[in-house]
């Protein structure tokens, strides 16, 4: 039996670059493929973004970016996160892009200075003139998905503090504020989550004219009925008051399918129904009407069951779920199309 599958529509992917591409205008759209495209899979993503219109891949690491320069050639690859001196000369010779947070600025490889505007993370204090190596400056939004008057202060800080130097590369916005801040955008907005159509802020991301891209997808293994009284799963959760039938699937928190998502919905047949139980490691159960034959199809992810939805059941962001998801292949199996 496989457990469970995901399918990646790289069609979607390339709908969502599209859009975002009309939203920045001017700009240029650099697609961020950090932990494994988000999990939908780093060069595959990195691939269709590239050939809709992206002008740049963005990593977190220069093993990511060594990673995908063998995959995609010629690609211009800029790695976000700090990066070990001992890398540096490993990035040179791969011709990535690194970001420089403090220290010196290495010779002989294209970097972009980045100042610190509110995040409160990475990034310098002051910006200095950039020197013969820099080719870009950038900031990160704290808070474009939920506080205006914040976005706003950093957005002045930033071209305040990147004005004099113009000629250079200027990128500051992310998702949220290549969709709701039109002076983020300067020269190029490093796009995240809503690449995957995934929702920065939290809500429909039809909303924004944004497509998921990731379907997860399992089958009912059993099915049984509890009579009034017994239950399901560890520590008696959910006890039945009447007779009732469930289903139980073969997914569980070390697939990525939280413990801490009982009492969401998922599609079983077409039809939505509750989680219901503690979700164990290796399975969980739902609530079904009737009885339903086993194999009958269970939607995890996909139409309908989206992603924000399991997110404020479990209280966290759509973000930690998709890549929380198990993608070795002993777990789960995943697919590409391109539809």
């Amino acid at each position: 039996m496989t457990r469970s599958e995901l399918v990646i529509d790289l069609g979607a992917i390339r709908r969502n670059v599209r859009t975002l591409r009309r939203a920045l205008g001017r700009a240029e759209l650099w697609a961020v493929v950090k932990a494994d495209g988000y999990g939908h899979g780093a060069a595959e993503v990195g691939g269709a973004a590239l050939a809709e219109g992206a002008a740049t891949l963005c990593v977190a690491t220069v093993p990511e970016g060594l990673a995908l320069r063998t995959e995609l050639g010629n690609a211009r690859i800029l790695v976000l996160g700090p990066s070990a001196s001992g890398e540096i000369a490993e990035a040179r010779d791969a011709g990535l892009e690194l970001v420089v947070i403090d220290g010196e600025v290495p010779e002989g490889i294209r970097v972009h200075l980045k100042l610190d505007t509110g995040m409160g993370r990475w990034g310098l204090s002051e910006l200095t003139a950039p020197g013969r190596e820099v080719v870009g400056l950038m900031s990160h939004l704290a808070s474009a998905d939920c506080d205006p008057t914040f976005t706003t202060h950093q957005i002045d800080r930033f071209a305040q503090a990147t004005e004099p130097f113009s000629q250079l590369t200027r990128h500051l916005a992310n998702s949220a504020g290549a969709l709701r801040f039109p002076m983020s955008r300067f020269d190029a907005a490093r796009c995240g989550i809503a690449l995957y159509g995934l929702s920065p802020f939290g809500g429909d991301p039809a909303a924004d004219g944004l497509e998921p891209a990731l379907r997860w997808r399992s089958q009912l293994a059993q099915v049984k009925r509890l009579e009034p009284g017994e239950s399901t799963g560890y520590g008696r959760r959910y006890v039945a008051r009447r007779p009732t039938w469930i289903g139980i699937v073969p997914v569980g928190y070390a697939d990525g399918f939280r413990r801490d998502l009982t009492g969401t919905t998922v599609h079983v047949g077409g039809q939505a129904r509750r989680v219901v139980g503690t979700v164990s490691m290796d399975a969980f159960a739902v609530e079904l009407e009737s009885r339903l034959p086993v194999g009958t199809p269970v939607t995890l992810l996909g139409p309908g069951v989206l992603a924000e939805a399991h997110a404020r059941v479990a209280g966290t962001i759509s973000y930690e779920l998709v890549t929380g998801i198990n993608r070795s292949a002993a777990r789960t199996r995943r697919t590409f199309r391109d539809a």
